[in-house]
């Protein structure tokens, strides 16, 4: 899949479909039943676009805007995340997200809190497989407990449409005595915890 403007790609190698799904195994770490997405037109469908990696494509499962074209997720995490990319994938129409504002930290955030600078804002391509990243500045999101996804824009509908949104990053567990660290770019043999990096198979967005 060629890139438009502003894309770089990145190294191509051949991974089996397992590898490259784990490196968006983010979803595991969301507290589901603490998710809100406002202004979803059918109630907890929200919830049903952080799914795995490979099943990305079950277009049964989505999210679509009611009152007009802007979604909101506040994504409540389990432990701390440094979050390094995400994904956005609609509808091959005007449906889909136009313009992605990220906001870390802020519970129970509303489209009132909207007004307040974001941590990072994102102008999106359409893509219709989930192969296009969009880069985070992991510096700005190295701690991050709660995430505020705001979609405020679209290609000019009157309802957007959402079927998956990957988070790629490290997941930290906050212990009394040790730290547990899950890299979601890596996997483990259990019989040597040899440790291999894994590279997704997907095009980044700068």
């Amino acid at each position: 899949m060629g890139c438009g403007g502003g894309c770089r790609c990145a190294a191509e190698r051949e991974e089996p479909p397992e590898q490259r799904g784990l490196a968006y195994g983010l979803y595991l770490r969301i507290d589901l039943e603490r998710l809100q997405c406002l202004n979803e037109s059918r109630e907890g469908s929200g919830r049903g676009v952080f799914k795995p990696w490979e099943e990305r494509t079950d277009r049964s499962k989505f999210v679509e805007s009611d009152a007009d074209e802007e979604l909101l997720f506040n994504i409540p995490f389990t432990g701390n995340v440094k979050l390094k990319g995400i994904i956005i994938m609609g509808e091959d129409d005007d449906s889909h997200p136009s313009e992605m504002r990220l906001y870390k930290n802020i519970p129970q955030m509303s489209f009132d809190d909207t007004d307040r600078e974001p941590d990072q804002t994102f102008s999106l391509n359409r893509d219709l497989t989930g192969e296009l990243e969009y880069a985070t500045k992991i510096s700005r999101f190295s701690n991050v407990y709660h995430l505020s996804i705001h979609i405020s824009k679209n290609f000019g509908a009157d309802t957007t449409k959402v079927f998956y949104i990957g988070l790629r990053g490290e997941w930290t567990e906050l212990r009394r005595h040790e730290v547990t660290i899950c890299n979601y770019e890596a996997s483990a043999n259990p019989a040597d915890h040899r440790v291999h990096q894994v590279t997704p198979q997907t095009h980044f967005i700068s």
